[in-house]
C-alpha cells in the first residue's frame, strides 16, 4: 500500500492492489463511471481469464478511511507473440473525478509493472490524458491495434528503451472481443 500525493492540491490517495473485499466496490466504480455495464463486465471476464489476469495488477485508490474511488487494471496482452500489458479499464467515481484518484491508481500500477520487470504497457484512450504518464503513440514503436483507430489514441509506454521493444499487432485477451 502506498500513499500518493497527487500534487494537485486535492490531497493524498492510498493506492494498493485489489483484495477480494474490493470486488463489489470495483464493479460499482465501473458502473458509476461508464454509461453501460460493458466495462464492469469486462473487468470480471478478465479476472476469470488466467491467461490475462495478473495477480497484483488491479489497483485501487481511496482516501484514507474512504471507499474505493479509483481503479486501474493491467492485464496480459501480446505484440506479435511478445508479452506486454494492456491498461484498462480505468474508472473513477464521478464525485472523485478530476481529483487525482485515477492518476494515483494508474501511477501505482505502472510502478508495480516496472518492479515486476515488465517493459511495455499499451492503452487505447484519451490522447491528452495518458501522455502525462509517459505514453506516446504506439506507432512510434511500430505497434498497431488489431482494429482501426486514429494514431494519437493507441499509445505505448516503454520503461527501458535499452531493452528490445516488440513491434507488430496487439493481441488482446479474448474478453476484449477483438
Amino acid at each position: 500500500m502506498t500513499t500518493t500525493n497527487t500534487g494537485t492540491g486535492t490531497g493524498s490517495w492510498i493506492t494498493r492492489p485489489e483484495t477480494p473485499a474490493d470486488l463489489a466496490a470495483i464493479r460499482e466504480v465501473n458502473l458509476a463511471a461508464f454509461p453501460t455495464a460493458l466495462e464492469a463486465d469486462l473487468v470480471e471476464a478478465l479476472r476469470a481469464d488466467p491467461a490475462a489476469w495478473l495477480p497484483g495488477m488491479s489497483w485501487v485508490a481511496q482516501r484514507p478511511g474512504g471507499p474505493v474511488a479509483g481503479f486501474a487494471l493491467f492485464t496480459r496482452c501480446h505484440v506479435d507473440g511478445a508479452p506486454a500489458l494492456a491498461l484498462g479499464p480505468c474508472a473513477v467515481l464521478p464525485e472523485a473525478q478530476r481529483h487525482g484518484a485515477g492518476s494515483a491508481a494508474i501511477r501505482a500500477g505502472l510502478e508495480a509493472a516496472r518492479r515486476q520487470g515488465e517493459n511495455l504497457v499499451l492503452v487505447l484512450g484519451h490522447a491528452t490524458y495518458y501522455p502525462r504518464f509517459g505514453f506516446v503513440p504506439a506507432s512510434r514503436h511500430g505497434i498497431r491495434a488489431p482494429f482501426e483507430v486514429e494514431d494519437p489514441y493507441m499509445m505505448a509506454l516503454v520503461f527501458d528503451g535499452a531493452r528490445p521493444v516488440p513491434s507488430g499487432t496487439i493481441r488482446y485477451p479474448a474478453a476484449f472481443g477483438v
